[in-house]
């Protein structure tokens, strides 16, 4: 309430201020070129209470209500009508003081205040020049209305961008252990001897599941070498069936990107490969060229079998990269020539549009 008080008092300290200078603004006017002071004193104070209600109706109530409301007309029709009605009361004001002050005598009155658009247009400029400054400071004030509302709009955004790609990167975990624990168990089914070797293999990969992926990035080669476990662990359940081609140029310290944006495009191609001629063959190619990070990655497959859209791990990545690289990534999945081919390419990879949670 203390400080309440205080801005109030304050503000009719600086109103009583500016309306004395406005005053004493009238006097220097209407007392030049006359030496008749006593007229221009009251009559100075007479036209002090037409400036001071027009120009409070103009900025207190016109220009909030209609002008900064984009009520155009009725802002025109209602401000003829404050001009009209105070020109006249002005006018009011200098034959008043014609009759009261110089007692009908036109030789007692000072030259400008005998002007009557003179007079005139020394009230109006105090009230142009009050509205601007009110148009000015409305204008300010909608103008950080606006830039905390988009503020606030922009941090909630963020938070539901955060929680998609949090939900989003959470889904990746049950995917890869259904198709992890699928392998174990045919493995376990044929009873095959590596069997606690895949396990082992499978905790490795938990681990960078768990640990690494709650970054925001991590390095192209961390990314590689949990790949290369992955595929590590395919190759013991397709055996001597499987044929992998790895070429990664782009492996050095200063690529990152964020955690596990490979790893749909290869269980898809493990997934859905085709065996041909007892052989099940993958590509894998990473390259850096000119801040654009490209990986392609094929594998054999039925043009009739091929899948349209990925399933859910493909469907979950085209999520992620829209979310992380809006305008800045291109995924494209075809067939050809007998085989199945990804194709991403992404700009910049280390400027991620939001931090993962």
């Amino acid at each position: 309430m203390g400080k309440i008080a205080n801005n109030f008092a304050k503000r009719i300290l600086l109103q009583t201020l500016f309306w004395l200078g406005v005053w004493f603004y009238f006097m220097y006017f209407f007392s030049y070129s006359s030496n008749n002071k006593d007229f221009a004193f009251w009559f100075s104070i007479c036209l002090m209470p037409v400036t001071m209600i027009t120009t409070y109706l103009v900025t207190g109530y016109l220009i909030p209500k209609y002008l900064v409301a984009k009520r155009y007309g009725l802002f025109a029709l209602y401000t003829s009508y404050t001009l009209i009605i105070s020109s006249y009361a002005i006018m009011l004001s200098i034959f008043g003081c014609f009759i009261i002050l110089s007692e009908v005598d036109m030789d007692n009155m000072p030259p400008l205040s005998r002007n009557f658009w003179f007079v005139l247009a020394l009230v109006y400029l105090v009230v142009g020049a009050v509205s601007a400054v009110r148009i000015m400071q409305l204008g300010y004030r909608n103008l950080n209305k606006a830039q905390a509302l988009e503020k606030d709009m922009l941090q909630r955004e963020l938070f539901v961008k955060d929680q998609e790609l949090s939900y989003l990167k959470k889904q990746i975990h049950p995917h890869f252990l259904f198709n992890s624990l699928n392998t174990i168990y045919s493995l376990s089914v044929r009873r095959m001897e590596n069997t606690p070797e895949v396990i082992l293999k499978l905790s490795n990969l938990l681990d960078y599941l768990l640990y690494q992926t709650n970054k925001p990035l991590v390095g192209l080669d961390s990314e590689f070498a949990h790949l290369q476990d992955y595929v590590a662990l395919e190759k013991i359940r397709f055996r001597d069936t499987l044929i992998v081609n790895v070429d990664f140029d782009a492996i050095n310290d200063q690529t990152s990107l964020p955690p596990m944006l490979f790893l749909p495009l290869v269980e898809n191609a493990f997934k859905h490969g085709l065996v041909r001629d007892d052989k099940l063959q993958i590509n894998m190619q990473c390259k850096m060229e000119h801040a654009q990070l490209r990986f392609t990655i094929s594998n054999t497959a039925d043009e009739a079998n091929t899948i349209s859209g990925g399933g859910i791990g493909l469907s979950n990545l085209r999520k992620r990269l829209k979310l992380l690289y809006p305008n800045r990534h291109s995924l494209k999945t075809y067939y050809k020539a007998g085989k199945y081919l990804a194709e991403l390419q992404i700009d910049e990879p280390k400027k991620i549009s939001n931090a993962e949670v």
